[in-house]
């Protein structure tokens, strides 16, 4: 994600905030010009300690969104900031995004659900993946009122209408005044919604066309949520509840594992013995060929050759998202 910004941003400052002591150091060890590293001791506050032994580790991640961007512009003394995933990966500048917001104080970015996965909107309407807040009365307001909201509930289970940190963000734009839903279609693509673009290479850049308007837009940046490396040299592209397709994978999945695989190699000589894709388990599934459907299906006798060759086959391709790092 680092790389991608520096490849496409003229200008961008990169807040990394290291939630163990190997991240810690190596980030300041390596000192990368444009990122500054903020270790946990640092970041850390009584009402995060206070909060913490009674929320799992995701769920104390979710409860830090709000307050890292807080933390930020309070003490880097930053006229805005921009909170971005991890797992996020920029194909264009982001500024035409930021720029959108106008004189408004927030950003924030919908899920744009794909018509057959709306169901999921009751996990938010919008993703905190990329939510930009402006250092003025009315962006701080918005923010001091997510972080206190988040400290008080922020929990993995939908209850009362919340859900995580991101429920939230549903009624901003009635709640609050100067908060603006990103319209640009390149800004938050994801397995969620991919299923609604073609998608081309187009003298290097990545363009995408919108199928039930036309719209064409230059993609900003993916969002690889459910992306996992197995030890067995499988990777996981997304989950399998999300239909994939050819497009997607070939222009963006598979350049960023190869991007992924590459920068494994660089850190495991700069750190020996760390576990630096996360890799613990093998893949729950192989990934999918012919073969392995065929000996899936004699071991059940149940299923019907329409089933494995049919329809049942075409689903398989379409949500399956299992392969060897080899053959990528």
């Amino acid at each position: 994600m680092y790389q991608s910004l520096e490849r496409q941003c003229k200008n961008f400052h990169l807040y990394v905030f290291a939630f163990d002591d190997v991240c810690y150091e190596f980030f300041k060890k390596e000192n990368y010009p444009n990122l500054t590293v903020v270790s946990l001791k640092e970041f850390e506050d009584p009402e995060l300690l206070r909060i913490k032994p009674g929320r799992s580790a995701g769920e104390y991640c979710w409860t830090s969104a709000s307050c890292t961007i807080l933390y930020s512009i309070e003490t880097f003394k930053l006229d805005n900031c921009t909170y971005i995933d991890a797992d996020m990966y920029f194909y264009s500048d982001p500024k035409v995004l930021v720029e959108e917001m106008g004189s408004k104080s927030v950003l924030i970015t919908e899920h744009r659900f794909t018509p057959e996965y709306r169901g999921s909107e009751i996990y938010g309407k919008y993703c905190v993946q990329f939510v930009t807040f402006k250092n003025d009365a009315k962006g701080m307001e918005v923010l001091r009122w997510w972080r206190n909201a988040c400290i008080d509930w922020c929990y993995g289970r939908i209850e009362g209408g919340k859900f995580g940190d991101q429920k939230y963000l549903d009624d901003w734009t009635t709640r609050f005044e100067g908060v603006h839903e990103l319209q640009y279609l390149g800004g938050g693509l994801a397995p969620w919604n991919l299923q609604q673009y073609l998608f081309e290479n187009n003298n290097g850049k990545k363009t995408g066309t919108e199928k039930t308007s036309g719209k064409k837009f230059d993609a900003i940046f993916f969002h690889y949520h459910g992306l996992r490396f197995y030890n067995n040299e499988v990777v996981s592209l997304t989950g399998n509840d999300y239909e994939m397709t050819d497009d997607a994978r070939a222009i963006f999945y598979f350049p960023y594992v190869k991007e992924l695989l590459a920068v494994k190699k660089q850190l495991q000589t700069k750190l020996p013995g760390v576990n630096v894709d996360g890799a613990t388990v093998p893949s729950p599934e192989l990934p999918f060929t012919l073969k392995s459907s065929f000996i899936k299906y004699l071991k059940d006798t149940k299923r019907s050759l329409s089933n494995v060759f049919g329809k049942s086959m075409s689903s398989k391709l379409k949500h399956f998202h299992y392969f060897f790092y080899n053959t990528i």
